[in-house]
């Protein structure tokens, strides 16, 4: 509760008097904010701990300190070698990025006045010649403030502009004083990402694309740069994943039910398929699931008889926070690959860094969507304190 503010009355002119007031109004204002960020911490913070169950429990996972030559990293210094190891055999296997793109610019299409936020209908450039149509929230109000990259399959329905429930992360965002640019699919195909290279998989690429619009972003005078997030729900959480990970300077980021491991039993975590990880120049799998007939391919393929997975990308995040708004495919007992992340934070000297949140189906819903929300609140609001 926040304390009771008295104000005694004292002897002055109208003018005093009405400056006041106004302090008054401000300690009490200031007050309910305090109330209200204690509230939201209240609500997340259950999701940053394991259940009993699940707490320190490592799974089958190689931890991810350990270097390729066997050795544990034991101090930060160390750790910041084996991230650059982990770094640089990713990209090896997916093929290595080309240069970003140093001055990415919007154009400007029509403006809508929506709810307490702006809506600009964009293209935005997202590789050397390539650009897709979008749309960039911009709240109400004086900047600069936090900002979200949110990709998905289309970038209407992460708007909010169209009948798909649940899956607005940039409307609500925005609706919360967050800037949200809202991108769909390289060539408007998921299947069909077109990297430019044959060599180059697509998650990768998503990724390079993810890491050109935080580039944007940071340029945007609306925009502080060192406040910028990545979320996305399914294919739009690989997508998100993969960025946040490989790009270092996304400040925190929420990936909703993607899929958190390698898994050929599920069908929705198919990392195998070529506009994944299993683009193959020799040769192109057919859709579906990993069988005799039908088999791995690509950097997958590789990845898999290596005994990697990604929970070696999860630890690249570490000091950054970010959260696994959990559905059908990432349930509770992912914390055996999370807690390989929690690892590495505590090396770092870090607690409350890694969160998961579940829900029984795979499509986001209010509370689920309500705790992602607070989550980046409490990470890139300055008026958040964080823990």
């Amino acid at each position: 509760m926040s304390p009771a503010v008295s104000i005694k009355p004292v002897s002055c002119g109208r003018e005093a008097q009405f400056r006041l007031a106004i302090v008054a109004a401000a300690l009490l204002f200031s007050g309910v904010l305090s109330g209200f960020a204690e509230d939201a911490w209240t609500k997340i913070a259950p999701h940053f701990q394991p259940p009993a169950e699940f707490k320190g429990q490592l799974g089958s996972y190689q931890s991810p300190l350990r270097f390729a030559d066997g050795r544990l990293a034991k101090t930060p210094e160390e750790w910041a070698k084996r991230r650059a190891e982990i770094l640089s055999e990713w990209h090896r296997l997916m093929d290595p990025w080309p240069p970003l793109l140093e001055k990415p610019q919007l154009v400007f299409h029509e403006q809508t006045r929506r709810e307490n936020f702006l809506q600009h209908k964009v293209t935005v450039p997202i590789a050397s010649g390539q650009t897709v149509p979008g749309y960039l929230l911009v709240p109400e109000g004086k900047g600069p403030f936090p900002a979200v990259v949110v990709p998905f399959y289309d970038a209407e329905t992460s708007a909010g502009s169209n009948e798909k429930q649940h899956r607005d992360f940039g409307r609500l965002l925005a609706r919360r004083g967050f800037v949200a640019l809202c991108i769909g699919s390289p060539s408007g195909d998921a299947r069909k990402p077109e990297p430019g290279r044959p060599a180059w998989q697509p998650l990768s690429f998503l990724a390079y694309v993810a890491a050109n619009c935080h580039t944007l972003l940071a340029q945007h005078p609306s925009v502080d740069p060192a406040r910028i997030g990545v979320v996305g729900h399914s294919y739009g959480g690989k997508w998100a994943m993969f960025a946040s990970c490989l790009y270092d300077k996304f400040a925190a980021a929420a990936w909703s039910d993607p899929g958190i491991v390698f898994d050929d039993a599920r069908s929705n975590i198919n990392y195998w398929e070529p506009w994944y990880l299993g683009r193959d120049e020799k040769m192109v799998r057919k859709p579906g699931l990993v069988t005799p007939m039908n088999p791995r391919t690509g950097a997958y393929k590789t990845m898999m008889e290596a005994g990697r997975d990604l929970h070696e990308l999860h630890a690249l995040m570490a000091p950054r926070p970010f959260l696994v708004s959990g559905g059908a495919e990432d349930p509770l007992k992912r914390w055996a690959v999370l807690n390989h992340a929690v690892a590495v934070n505590a090396l770092l000297g870090q607690t409350n860094r890694v969160a998961m949140t579940n829900r029984k189906e795979h499509g986001p819903d209010a509370d689920s969507n309500e705790r992602l929300c607070l989550f980046f609140e409490h990470f890139l609001k300055p008026t958040k304190a964080v823990r």
